[in-house]
């Protein structure tokens, strides 16, 4: 967004800045060239007098020579020829001219001549000489062309020779001027548009960081109310809907906990009853599953009565065969009583997994739990473990029906068990998995049912490379399988 701002800031000034600057720029050089051509006629003014006395060469001489144009050499004067002698107005030359300057002269006609450096074309000046003023481009600039009347009826020429630099005098300045006033109102445009941007974007920023934050599970985390009004109100909601769910939470953990607590006297019970039970293997698997029962719900106790925010806790980590081999020494005497085939693979070594025991024992019972439910006794089932560079497979296995829609199956609450299914064994399984990174699969066995793939990442990200890893290892295991 801040960048967005400034952009859009940075264009709309530039245009702006074109609009005006580009037209004032020429308005700037056409004042420049009307300054100059100015100068040019107030210049041949100044020999109109002269002209108007006299057309004797020498006292036109110093007239052009007294002004600054002239001194310059910048001016000259075409002056005609009196065409057949006797005109009136032609003055004599010397000092005993007679009686006065317009007395016609006594002797032979007046040729054409001209005074000071010419720089125009003769036609030039020959259409100038019928009495209309002409600019006219001469090289290395322009050459005014002004008519003059005589007192004979005819014109003179007065031409006054305009550089280039005098046409540009002070353009190319005036035009840096313009060029650094545009640059500043874009510079400072920018500026003000950066800072504006910065102001709507902190808000924002700090918003999407306590979402993130919160998405994690630091439920403390609050928004401090700044910016523009829809982002207050943004932070407020925020802050609203934070504590909401800090309330929520609440709520279900005591909920947890009274529900928890509300299943220690039918266990007392239950424990009460398998002491009963005498010896034998039947009476001491039933009291170890009491015992374990009870220490699950002494678990689901004290983790729903803790409060605030959860504290940082090193990586947990467990020995996967070595859950796996003591889960299967429970589940196997049970296999035994309802005739199960049960098999079981790739315990011998040690797996360590990112997964708290107790969790990995819980998706391990859920799965095993599922098999025992849903097939017929006499059906056979496998566990098989697997390990590959970056994850561990645990494969549970069965020779039953199957299931018949395994989406359904892996949603919360969405079991297809029948009687007595919560629908929430496999979800216990998908989050374990997920935990580390990794994913659960159903699909069909080579026992002919169904088969429960948990994959575990061991390095607790996901990626391509580790999905194109997954079939190849995917495919090595199911070739195992094969029979």
């Amino acid at each position: 967004m801040r960048w967005a701002l400034v952009r859009v800031s940075l264009a709309v000034t530039v245009m702006v800045v074109l609009a005006f600057a580009v037209p004032l720029g020429l308005v700037v050089k056409e004042l420049a060239r009307d300054r100059a051509f100015a100068d040019a006629e107030r210049q041949a003014a100044q020999i109109r007098p002269a002209l108007a006395i006299t057309t004797d060469r020498d006292q036109l001489e110093r007239a052009v020579a007294s002004s600054q144009a002239g001194g310059e050499e910048r001016l000259a004067v075409h002056v005609p020829g009196d065409g057949g002698g006797g005109g009136g107005g032609a003055a004599r030359r010397g000092a005993d001219a007679g009686p006065g300057p317009h007395d016609a002269p006594t002797g032979s006609p007046r040729e054409p001549y001209g005074i000071g450096r010419s720089r125009a074309a003769p036609h030039d000046v020959e259409t100038a000489r019928r009495g209309r003023s002409a600019v006219t481009s001469v090289p290395g600039g322009y050459a005014l062309l002004q008519p003059t009347a005589l007192s004979t009826g005819e014109f003179a020429v007065v031409e006054v020779y305009v550089p280039h630099r005098a046409v540009s005098n002070g353009v190319t300045t005036s035009w840096a001027i313009l060029a650094a006033v545009a640059l500043g109102l874009v510079v400072g445009s920018v500026a003000v548009a950066d800072r504006l941007g910065l102001r709507l974007v902190r808000p924002a920023e700090r918003l999407a960081k306590a979402a993130a934050e919160l998405g994690e599970g630091k439920l403390g985390v609050r928004v401090r109310e700044g910016g523009p009004a829809e982002l207050r109100a943004a932070a407020v909601a925020f802050n609203s809907m934070a504590d909401k769910i800090v309330q929520l939470l609440a709520g279900e953990r005591e909920l947890a906990a009274d529900l928890s607590h509300r299943l220690r006297t039918p266990l007392t019970v239950l424990r009460l009853n398998a002491a009963s039970l005498g010896e034998g293997p039947a009476a001491d698997q039933t009291r170890a599953a009491v015992e374990q029962l009870e220490r699950e719900v002494d678990q689901l106790i004290r983790t729903a009565r803790e409060q605030g925010e959860q504290k940082e806790r090193p990586p947990l980590g467990c020995d996967a065969c070595d859950v796996i081999r003591d889960r299967m020494d429970f589940w196997s005497a049970l296999a035994e009583d309802e005739g199960r085939t049960v098999r079981l693979a790739g315990v011998d070594a040690t797996v360590r997994v990112p997964v708290a025991r107790p969790e990995l024992a819980a998706a391990l019972d859920a799965m095993l739990g599922n098999v025992f439910r849903h097939t017929p006794e006499g059906t056979a089932f496998a566990v098989d473990v697997h390990r590959s560079d970056d994850a561990v497979i645990v494969l549970v296995s069965d020779a039953g029906p199957g299931i018949a829609d395994p989406d359904a199956a892996l949603r919360r609450g969405h079991g297809d068990g029948g009687p007595g299914s919560t629908g929430l064994g496999l979800d216990i399984v998908r989050r374990v998995a997920e935990s580390t990174g990794g994913d659960v699969r159903i699909g069909r066995s080579v026992l002919g049912g169904t088969e429960v793939r948990v994959w575990l990442a061991l390095d607790g990200r996901g990626g391509p490379r580790r999905r194109e890893r997954r079939s190849r290892v995917r495919g090595r295991v199911r070739r195992r399988l094969r029979p």
